[in-house]
């Protein structure tokens, strides 16, 4: 099978204090915070450690994809596809 996900590319979090919480990475493990617009021009707030990115939201963010809520707690990732999304979503269905 071909590989399909090349790498992650970020992961998001859900907490209840998006300030609070980049004080504590800043502080105890010496993340930096990176502010920038997401695509909609919506103001994001992200952890920066490396080559690496955590994306922090508290439940009020807007984002696009949300369709609900998110859970406190709670967190997704982003990968990016080695391949075409046509591929991607034609694996995908094939597989179920």
């Amino acid at each position: 099978m071909k590989l399909l996900a090349d790498r992650l590319d970020h992961i998001v979090l859900t907490v209840a204090d998006v300030e609070a919480t980049t004080q504590f990475y800043e502080r105890a493990l010496g993340f930096t915070r990176e502010f920038f617009r997401g695509p909609d021009g919506q103001p994001r707030h992200a952890l920066k450690f490396g080559e690496q990115k955590i994306n922090l939201q508290d439940r009020t963010t807007d984002t696009p994809t949300k369709a609900r809520l998110p859970t406190l707690g709670s967190g997704d990732f982003c990968l990016l596809a080695a391949v075409s999304l046509d591929e991607v979503i034609a694996h995908l269905e094939s597989v179920g």
